[in-house]
């Protein structure tokens, strides 16, 4: 079975456990109250039960069971989907690892949808649990405390990237040749974080509008606008963490082109004194390789001097060229 938790709350405190979904709607029926059913990857029969049971739409119970949606809230009548999207920062990898919630509420149930392993539904339910005087105000005070514990847990992921991120200005002057890569795997999950929190404003703001119309207790109202405030400033320094890596790439961009420019220079003039020592010797031989010839007619051959001015003029030819490429600067 994919059932979590299943329970009836009465007045804020859990009145009953049903062993099963048939008896959690029996049980609703006959002592009222509030049901909260936690399920965890559901089939699609399970749903159907469920949805049969509270009247869930289709379209959302569709996207319950695919999964892979966007954090969005949709309502259908009196009934709301909520689709959240938890994050956690795992220090043994250095990485964040992204959730998926989905929540069904209406006038008298909870319907909480998981697509990963995460003890966040677990630790609203048992502080709610703690809390009978919030428990009490119903499904919304459900919805109210999940969003804000899965906002209160993007607070380590933000400082873990703000971490990893300070790791990377280390590297990018220590001339460490994977940094490109690691600000691009950090980029990619800045985006993917975004993507979690950037749709919870508009969502709040709707949850906002329906104060009045579906009479939020106060404390509520204060809860969600605290949530609110929350969301604001972890996407500010979200936003801000896409311009430090746009930032990081275009900076080891510039030290890459500089320290291949700097390593060509120097291969510059390793060519060049080459090439110099090269043409230096290759005079001397040049010479030496004429007078090898032999050939009859050659008058060098049989001056008495003709051997030293062979040796000279290799000198003086290979001392010209040295002095030649030292003023240059190539030696």
């Amino acid at each position: 079975m994919t059932i979590i938790d299943n329970a009836v709350y009465v007045d804020g405190v859990r009145h009953a456990e049903p062993e099963n979904l048939e008896q959690t709607f029996e049980t609703l029926a006959h002592h009222g109250g509030m049901a909260w059913i936690g399920l965890y990857r559901p089939t699609a029969e399970e749903m159907a039960a469920v949805a049969t049971e509270f009247g869930l739409h289709a379209l959302a119970v569709e996207d319950a069971i695919s999964a892979h949606q966007r954090p969005k809230l949709e309502r259908y009548e009196d009934n709301l989907f909520t689709v959240l999207r938890p994050a956690r920062y795992l220090d043994a990898t250095e990485t964040v690892e992204f959730g998926e919630l989905h929540i069904f509420t209406g006038k008298n149930f909870v319907v909480t949808v998981r697509h990963a392993e995460t003890a966040g539904v677990a630790r609203v339910r048992q502080r709610l649990e703690s809390r009978p005087d919030l428990l009490q105000h119903g499904p919304e005070a459900v919805l109210y405390a999940l969003l804000d514990r899965v906002v209160d847990d993007y607070g380590p992921v933000v400082g873990g990237l703000e971490n990893d991120i300070d790791e990377i200005e280390d590297q990018l002057f220590s001339g460490d040749t994977t940094v490109s890569r690691r600000i691009y795997e950090l980029a990619r999950e800045v985006i993917q974080f975004q993507r979690a929190i950037h749709p919870l404003p508009d969502m709040l703001h709707q949850l906002e509008r329906g104060f009045e119309k579906y009479d939020v207790e106060s404390n509520l109202r204060h809860s969600l606008r605290d949530v609110e405030d929350h969301v604001e400033r972890v996407i500010s320094r979200a936003d801000s963490f896409r311009d430090l890596l746009q930032n990081a790439l275009t900076l080891d961009g510039t030290l890459t082109a500089n320290r291949q420019n700097e390593a060509s220079a120097e291969q510059n003039e390793q060519v060049k004194k080459i090439s110099s020592w090269a043409a230096i010797f290759f005079a001397p031989s040049f010479v030496a390789g004429v007078y090898g010839m032999n050939f009859d007619h050659m008058p060098e051959l049989h001056w008495v001097l003709g051997y030293p001015m062979a040796i000279g003029l290799m000198a003086a030819t290979a001392g010209v060229m040295y002095a030649i490429f030292k003023k240059k600067g190539w030696l």
